[in-house]
């Protein structure tokens, strides 16, 4: 997935977490944060960042903060990017079976998963996905603070496992550069063991990391998953 319009700055703080304020095009701007997540690790004072710019009129601030620099690498932190790369990733058939059907936002139960799949031999499954970017020693971590949401997506994509469905839980890890993916037990040891049970269950876990440049982000490669 691409960004129309991107132009690199310099991140100089986060009054809250819907906003930033970014040193670019020579003056100080006052940027939406595309990611509501904590993002300490990443969101320092000095960094350089990548913004997405926005037709002057169409929103309240006028660029959103996707990006970040870390350790000479980007970081996409763009809390849609995952969903949209997600689907480019799906048309190419990765799960082993053709995919001819995928549908955005479905229901099952009182749960919206992000991804309804049919194959062409009569498959169907739901796919669950969850963005990253946590990394600490090269390993990435989910969530950087306690989901209940996510919590409760796990538990409805066993109980559609146990109805015949497929399901799958997809980390997509906004970087590159990392060993392996874990849950964040010390942040919210509760997912990590939901993980577990779900992957006794049927439900198979995936992790993949991220080509991501600053115009934008691919999933490229399998990652190991240790839970």
């Amino acid at each position: 997935m691409e960004y129309k319009d991107t132009v690199e700055g310099v991140f100089q703080a986060r009054p809250n977490r819907f906003l930033a304020r970014v040193e670019v095009e020579g003056r100080e701007e006052l940027c939406h944060v595309k990611n509501t997540g904590r993002c300490r690790e990443l969101l320092i004072p000095g960094v350089r960042v990548v913004l997405e710019r926005h037709p002057l009129g169409k929103r309240k601030t006028r660029f959103s903060l996707i990006a970040a620099e870390k350790q000479g690498r980007w970081v996409n932190v763009d809390s849609q990017a995952p969903n949209q790369a997600a689907e480019e990733w799906l048309r190419t058939s990765p799960l082993g079976w053709p995919v001819s059907r995928i549908q955005r936002e479905v229901f099952f139960g009182d749960s919206r998963f992000d991804f309804y799949l049919e194959g062409g031999k009569g498959e169907r499954a739901f796919l669950e996905v969850k963005g990253v970017t946590l990394e600490v020693g090269g390993i990435a971590r989910f969530p950087d603070a306690p989901t209940e949401r996510g919590l409760r997506h796990i538990h409805h994509l066993m109980k559609a496992a146990a109805e015949g469905y497929g399901a799958y839980l997809l980390f997509v890890i906004q970087m590159k550069g990392v060993d392996r993916w874990e849950p964040n037990w010390e942040t919210h040891p509760a997912f990590g063991e939901a993980v577990r049970e779900a992957a006794a269950s049927g439900v198979r876990v995936l992790a993949m990391d991220c080509r991501v440049w600053p115009q934008g982000m691919a999933l490229d490669s399998p990652v190991p998953c240790s839970f």
